[in-house]
C-alpha cells in the first residue's frame, strides 16, 4: 500500500511539473510587462531558420489575472529590423473560437538572412499606447540560424547566399560588358578608317594606272613615227631659204 502511494504522489507530482511548464513562457521567447499587460515575444518556430515560413509571436495577457487578451486585432503592429532592412506588419490572431490558443498573435514572414533581428510593437492595447522593441540574442529569443548548417550530405548555398554572390558580381560582369562594348565600338572604328584607306588607295591606284596607261601611249607613239621625216617648221624654211637663192641669182 505504502508503495502504492508513492507512485500515486508521484504522478500527482509530476502532472502538476507538467501543468507549471505548460504555464510558464514558451521556450527561447522575451517576456516584458507593458503596462497593465505581460507580452512573451519570439519566433512562431524555434529554432528560427533561413529560407522556411516563420511568424513574429506575441502572447498578449492582462498583467494581474493573467487572462488571455483577444481583442487586439487592427491596433498592433511590429517592425521587423535586420540591419538597414525593415518591414511593418500587421499582427493578427492565431486563434479562434475553438482553435488555438487565446492571447496568441502572429505576423508571417520568410527570414533569408541568419543572424539577430529585432522587433518593434507599436500601436495600442485596449487603449494603452506600446512601443516596445525586443532583440534576439542568447538570453531572449533565438537569433535566425543558416539552414544550410543542417543540411547533409552536401552544404548547399542558401537563397540568400546565392542572391549575395550575384549582388557582387553583377557589378564585375557589367563592367566587363562595357569593357566589350568599348573594344567593339574602337574595333568599328578601325574598320572604317580601313574601308576609307582601301577606297583611297584603290582610287590612286586607278589614277596611277591611267596616268601609266597615258605614257606608255605617248611613247609608243614617238616610237612609230616615219625616220628623217623633217618637221613641217623645217621645210618651210628651207623653201624660203631657196627661193631667196633663186632671186639672188637673176640678172
Amino acid at each position: 500500500m505504502v508503495g502504492r502511494a508513492a507512485l500515486v504522489a508521484l504522478a500527482l507530482g509530476l502532472g502538476a511539473a507538467g501543468a507549471a511548464v505548460g504555464a510558464a513562457p514558451v521556450a527561447a521567447h522575451e517576456q516584458q510587462a507593458v503596462g497593465g499587460f505581460v507580452l512573451v515575444v519570439g519566433w512562431g518556430q524555434e529554432p528560427a531558420y533561413t529560407g522556411l515560413l516563420n511568424s513574429v509571436q506575441v502572447r498578449i495577457t492582462e498583467a494581474g489575472s493573467g487572462a488571455a487578451v483577444t481583442d487586439v486585432a487592427g491596433t498592433l503592429n511590429v517592425e521587423v529590423v535586420k540591419g538597414e532592412d525593415r518591414v511593418t506588419m500587421p499582427m493578427v490572431p492565431n486563434f479562434g473560437t475553438s482553435s488555438g490558443t487565446p492571447g496568441d498573435y502572429r505576423a508571417w514572414l520568410t527570414p533569408t538572412r541568419p543572424g539577430s533581428y529585432t522587433f518593434r510593437f507599436t500601436g495600442t492595447i485596449r487603449g494603452q499606447s506600446v512601443d516596445e522593441s525586443f532583440t534576439s540574442s542568447s538570453t531572449t529569443f533565438d537569433d535566425v540560424v543558416d539552414a544550410t548548417e543542417t543540411h547533409f550530405p552536401a552544404r548547399d548555398p542558401s537563397t540568400g547566399q546565392i542572391a549575395t554572390r550575384i549582388d557582387r558580381e553583377v557589378p564585375r560582369l557589367e563592367a566587363r560588358a562595357d569593357e566589350v562594348e568599348a573594344a567593339l565600338a574602337a574595333a568599328d572604328d578601325r574598320v572604317r578608317s580601313a574601308r576609307a584607306l582601301a577606297v583611297a588607295g584603290l582610287a590612286l591606284g586607278g589614277l596611277g594606272a591611267l596616268a601609266a596607261g597615258a605614257a606608255l601611249v605617248s611613247a609608243r607613239r614617238s616610237r612609230t613615227a616615219p625616220p628623217g621625216r623633217p618637221a613641217a617648221g623645217n621645210d618651210a624654211s628651207r623653201g624660203a631659204g631657196a627661193t631667196g637663192a633663186a632671186r639672188s641669182r637673176t640678172p
